[in-house]
């Protein structure tokens, strides 16, 4: 089974154009997206239009979450990007739960946005190995896969007992922070191998992109957001 993962587009639609164009020529056989849908660009409304109509299964991100208090914010720079979203797309987003899980009979996916914990926490490649199997083994979790950070990396942890744990940071496919500004989505397959026994039995196929980056750099110049949002994308920071 094939499984496609992305999280962070932020508004940025031609990066997601071209993910779904790219995750398209792979023909998964599922498609997660982790939340952050919205901020830091100007097509949040098109962003979440194009998620619903190929149905993609969407948790809620901090940035969504933000949008519900943005109608009543002061108008900004900070919060144009928030208050783009317009009624009916702010509806969907408050539906949108908090966490995902897939139980296969040797394997638990849990997918979050930061962690079980809080949909704001960093679950870094460097967070302390036992504070990240505690909070694993309290949400039943074999695999944890989030977003938020912008940083991509699976980390594999000796659990013990001949257990293994994967800890999988999917990247952000719209706001890229690894110091490179190609888009990121990764492709997970699993087999009637994969289990928690077996370390190397879960695939993790990280994939980069192009995209139209000059043109999602120049929508937020040609806004009122904040002009250091287009270097970060033309630089991946």
């Amino acid at each position: 089974m094939k499984i496609a993962l992305f999280s962070d587009v932020h508004a940025n639609l031609p990066a997601l154009e071209a993910m779904l164009t790219d995750m398209d020529s792979h023909k998964p056989d599922a498609v997660y997206c982790l939340g952050d849908l919205v901020g830091y660009n100007v097509w949040p409304n098109q962003v979440i239009a194009a998620i619903r109509q190929r149905q993609i299964a969407t948790l809620m991100g901090n940035h969504d979450l933000k949008v519900q208090a943005a109608p009543l914010a002061q108008p900004s720079a900070q919060n144009y990007a928030y208050q783009l979203v317009d009624a009916l797309h702010i509806n969907y987003l408050n539906t949108l739960p908090s966490h995902i899980r897939l139980e296969y009979p040797n394997l638990n996916i849990l997918m979050v946005h930061g962690s079980p914990r809080q949909v704001n926490e960093y679950v870094l490649h460097d967070t302390d190995q036992q504070q990240v199997l505690t909070m694993m083994q309290d949400a039943r979790a074999d695999v944890l896969i989030g977003g938020h950070s912008h940083k991509p990396y699976h980390r594999i942890i000796d659990a013990g007992g001949g257990v293994y744990s994967h800890v999988i940071n999917i990247g952000s496919a719209g706001k890229p922070k690894d110091d490179n500004p190609k888009g990121c989505y990764v492709l997970l397959t699993l087999n009637e191998t994969t289990s928690r026994n077996n370390a190397q039995s879960l695939q993790v196929e990280f994939i980069r992109f192009d995209y139209d980056i000059e043109k999602a750099a120049l929508a937020i110049l040609n806004s009122p957001l904040p002009a250091q949002l287009a270097d970060m994308l033309r630089k991946g920071y």
